[in-house]
């Protein structure tokens, strides 16, 4: 029994640091030379801006959701045309879902390190690829 309780503070802990890693994460959202800024409306019209891990394969740029929150990936798979600021620069994007074959090549070449999915508390990985709307 006192294993069993032991093992229930730990898993709480974990969950907590989880949590605050992640919150933490979306509030502060760090910059960097290889994020971006996506730009989504919400419900009411309103712009919405999310720093994102910018992720550049055979000529092709991706956005990975690689944390529990999410809510821009299923923004933008509902809402596909965006705005993405990248080095500084605005243009228009069509967001794509990536076929199973892109999918298994960035999990492949960007594989995180167990200790990023450790903290994180190991969420599902999905990726959209970003591709230009000139339309």
């Amino acid at each position: 029994m006192k294993i069993l309780k032991i093992g229930l503070v730990l898993l709480a802990v974990y969950v907590g640091l989880v949590v605050i890693f992640e919150s933490l994460l979306g509030y502060f959202q760090p910059q960097g030379q290889t994020t971006l800024t996506i730009t989504t409306k919400s419900e009411d019209g309103q712009a919405k801006d999310r720093v994102l891990q910018q992720i550049s394969s055979n000529g092709q740029i991706y956005v990975a959701a690689n944390h529990w929150p999410r809510a821009w990936y299923h923004k933008v798979l509902e809402q596909p045309y965006i705005k993405a600021t990248i080095a500084g620069e605005t243009s228009d994007y069509k967001v794509s879902a990536v076929t199973s074959m892109e999918y298994r090549a960035l999990m492949k070449e960007f594989a995180h390190p167990i200790w990023f999915r450790i903290l994180t508390g190991f969420p599902p990985r999905e990726f959209v690829r970003l591709d230009p709307n000139d339309s």
